[in-house]
């Protein structure tokens, strides 16, 4: 008994209606999948769980995640204080890989995991951006984020002032 397709499947849907089958043990990675199934572990298969926060792309990245947590190796615990700001020094070379992609897609990704309550993929996800910001100015996380500067030019120059 290897636990393949052991309980079924779920169908999770994506944002734009597309529909994935995944293996109940993959998908239970999710914390909302797990609140959503309950106790009834007899009926899976006919079970549909709307995921209106995902993108079908960003959907489709989750579960090979969770495919690979689940089927090939865990991920190592991620611990603070961290020990390098290097992601592959932190996690193994797959999931290093793994959040190696271009910003908007990570922010995505950090949602998804955020709104599929799957605590792994977060930390994961969160590391990435924390590493992608570290070191950077005010003004380059500003952009980062898209977050206009609310400040005055006198109000920036006192809070440098106070930095000194």
């Amino acid at each position: 008994m290897d636990g393949d397709d052991v309980h079924g499947t779920v169908k999770l849907v994506s944002k734009e209606g597309d529909t994935f089958e995944v293996p109940v043990e993959i998908a239970k990675l999710s914390n909302l999948v797990v609140t959503t199934l309950g106790e009834d572990d007899d009926e899976e298969d006919s079970v549909e769980i709307p995921l209106p926060n995902v993108k079908a792309n960003v959907l489709a990245k989750v579960i090979e995640y969770c495919t690979h947590y689940k089927k090939e190796e865990a991920m190592s615990p991620i611990t603070t204080p961290l020990k390098s700001i290097r992601i592959e020094e932190i996690v193994q070379e797959w999931y290093a890989d793994f959040v190696n992609v271009d910003q908007t897609l990570l922010f995505e990704l950090v949602t998804a995991a955020n709104f599929m309550d799957i605590k792994a993929l977060l930390d994961l996800t969160c590391l990435a951006v924390s590493v992608l910001i570290k070191g950077k100015s005010a003004e380059e996380i500003r952009r980062i984020f898209n977050i206009s500067n609310d400040f005055s030019p006198e109000e920036e120059a006192q809070v440098r002032e106070g930095q000194n």
